[in-house]
């Protein structure tokens, strides 16, 4: 079975998962897709205006270093972002294009990078106009689909997409209807999807 990758880019356990799911499901042999949604909504729902992270100042703390030992287990840089929670909106909508399509995966890493070890503005239309060009894509292009009414009823629909099938966090792994939450259950999604092969 296919391995579902739901993320969101001001999710930061969303970054080191993004950077390894890829290798981490070829080695399985394990099919992948992406899949780009906005927690924001889902946030809304259960009355919070922000990251629980800096709702809740202790699990904040407790993120951020064991975000540093993640990225320093996985050889990843990680600085703070210019704001926390960053504005993840733009670029879910450009990765929605990109998808199912060759340049997404990579397209999201870079996005990821630029947010939490670039120190970045993943809001800031330049950012990503310089990601995309760098992948040798045309940003002007793309940039203007990502902003037509249908691409942003698109990602409306995936993020109510997670909602339905339970999703309330990211990074969310899902393998047919059996939901897995978090950076560290990447594996266990993966021995799901291929036992259910």
């Amino acid at each position: 079975m296919l391995l579902e990758f739901w993320y969101e880019f001001a999710s930061t356990y969303s970054y080191p998962a993004a950077m390894r799911v890829a290798a981490a499901a070829k080695a399985a042999g394990v099919p992948l897709v992406w899949r780009p949604f906005m927690l924001g909504p889902i946030f809304g729902a259960q009355g919070w205006n922000d990251s629980p992270f800096n709702i809740y100042p202790a699990k904040g703390k407790y993120m951020w270093r064991d975000m540093t030992r993640i990225c320093e287990g996985q050889g990843l840089t990680l600085k703070e972002p210019v704001r926390f929670p960053q504005n993840g909106l733009k670029p879910a909508r450009l990765a929605l294009l990109g998808q199912d399509e060759s340049w997404g995966p990579e397209f999201t890493r870079r996005v990821y990078l630029a947010n939490f070890a670039e120190q970045k503005d993943i809001s800031d239309e330049d950012v990503l106009a310089e990601i995309l060009s760098a992948l040798g894509l045309d940003a002007a292009t793309l940039l203007a689909r990502s902003n037509e009414p249908a691409n942003k009823e698109h990602l409306k629909t995936q993020t109510e997409e997670a909602i339905a099938r339970g999703i309330f966090g990211a990074p969310s792994f899902v393998v047919g209807d059996e939901l897995f939450w978090g950076n560290d259950r990447l594996e266990a999604a993966l021995q799901w999807a291929m036992r259910s092969t």
